[in-house]
């Protein structure tokens, strides 16, 4: 698919998150020859870029839109464009996981294992957001039913529980399991082929960070008109 950006005058004709079709015009611009031609590609590339991504963000969405189920990024990005990559999943209609390590607490298996166990972990970190007053979110990866059942005993301390890398019957099972009491996040090898029954075990996020690293970006041009 092709879209022309062309140079005219200085007015949007189509909005964020607005369908767009081949040929369509996104928006003029007009400007000095030497400013438009120097900055031509850099506004390009980052134009397609998000449009690739806002794009496969929402094509996720509306294949789990019988659900309740809702598409998280991740921290998998491209080196200094994280946020106008996270802000192409919102215009998607996805949300973001967290924009970094400052924003939320996230407790991944190799944290588990050094801290003992999830219940080790949780407490530590629970300590830790005690003596430096924060109020973080706190998010835990499970790979056990047993982990789940670690977690439940914080219920209201901890903000999700992610089941990593689990089949759809696992799922099912931790799921029945926690019973709706911490909200839950699937994650790990989850892409367009296998969302939808991830999504309908009854999950309430999925995390992929293959609508950043895997979207294909939007072909666009900007082109010259006489006035």
């Amino acid at each position: 698919m092709r879209i022309t950006i062309s140079v005219f005058a200085s007015r949007l004709t189509l909005d964020d998150g607005d369908s767009i079709q081949e040929g369509a015009i996104a928006f003029r611009v007009e400007g000095p020859q030497a400013s438009l031609l120097s900055t031509e590609r850099l506004v390009l590339n980052c134009l397609q870029r998000m449009s690739g991504i806002a794009t496969l963000t929402h094509k996720v969405q509306q294949l789990i839109a019988h659900t309740n189920c809702r598409v998280l990024d991740t921290r998998k990005t491209t080196p200094n464009f994280r946020i106008a990559e996270k802000w192409a999943v919102q215009i998607g209609g996805g949300e973001n996981h967290r924009i970094g390590l400052y924003d939320m607490i996230m407790l991944k298996d190799n944290h588990i294992d050094y801290a003992g166990g999830v219940a080790q972990a949780i407490e530590k970190t629970l300590a830790y957001l005690k003596r430096q007053s924060k109020n973080l979110p706190i998010v835990v990866e499970t790979r056990t039913i047993e982990e789940v059942d670690a977690c439940l005993a914080y219920q209201g301390r901890i903000t999700r529980i992610l089941l990593d890398n689990m089949s759809t019957v696992r799922l099912r099972e931790a799921l029945a399991w926690i019973d709706g009491r911490i909200p839950t996040e699937a994650s790990g090898g989850i892409n367009l082929s296998n969302v939808v029954s991830i999504a309908e075990t009854g999950v309430d996020y999925v995390s992929m960070g293959s609508i950043i690293y895997s979207a294909e970006v939007l072909d666009m041009s900007l082109k010259a008109v006489n006035r």
